[in-house]
């Protein structure tokens, strides 16, 4: 332990170092009570399970931007490739611009960027769109079931970052009858 004892001399300056052993002692403690605090998750998100829901036929509009988000299977074959046995979870993401060309990263968002750039010229400006939102694109995804998060998070990125305001996925109807 540290003692300051004062010099000789009547000369009274404020003491400018700081007491660190209580700082110390704190620590430990808050750190013991934050882990505690701090809620663990239930459940990796590998086990998430998302419901199956009766959804209603959206209204499409040309300007909306179609993407398919699949992988490559355990070969390394992309779908239309002769011998595809399905996505893999292990596979490279492939996302497909329009249902038709495939795409990486970064043509993904120059071509979206590119497409919704011409959108809003012809459109005549961002203040017409505001005006009316109804004609403002969408972003439809329609991901393979066995395409893994990564992929899909990444397409949903990159068209944000091109400036799509909306981005919505297409699934298969279900029978809401059973």
């Amino acid at each position: 332990m540290a003692i300051s004892v004062g010099g000789a001399g009547g000369d009274e300056k404020p003491m400018s170092d700081i007491h660190t052993p209580p700082l110390v002692d704190v620590m430990p403690g808050l750190l013991i009570i934050f882990l505690i605090a701090v809620p663990a998750p239930p459940q990796p998100i590998e086990k998430l399970r998302v419901p199956i829901m009766v959804s209603q036929e959206s209204k499409d509009k040309v300007e909306n931007l179609l993407l398919t988000v699949s992988t490559s299977d355990d070969a390394g074959r992309s779908a239309g490739d002769p011998g595809f046995e399905g996505a893999s979870r292990n596979g490279e993401c492939r996302i497909y611009f329009n249902n038709i060309t495939p795409v990486n990263s970064a043509e993904l968002r120059d071509m979206a960027y590119k497409r919704l750039d011409n959108i809003v010229k012809r459109e005549g400006g961002a203040e017409a769109l505001k005006a009316n939102p109804d004609k403002v694109p969408q972003v439809h995804i329609r991901g393979d079931v066995n395409a893994p998060w990564r992929c899909i998070a990444g397409a949903i990125y990159n068209v944000q970052i091109s400036g799509y305001p909306t981005v919505g996925f297409i699934s298969n109807p279900v029978d809401p009858r059973g």
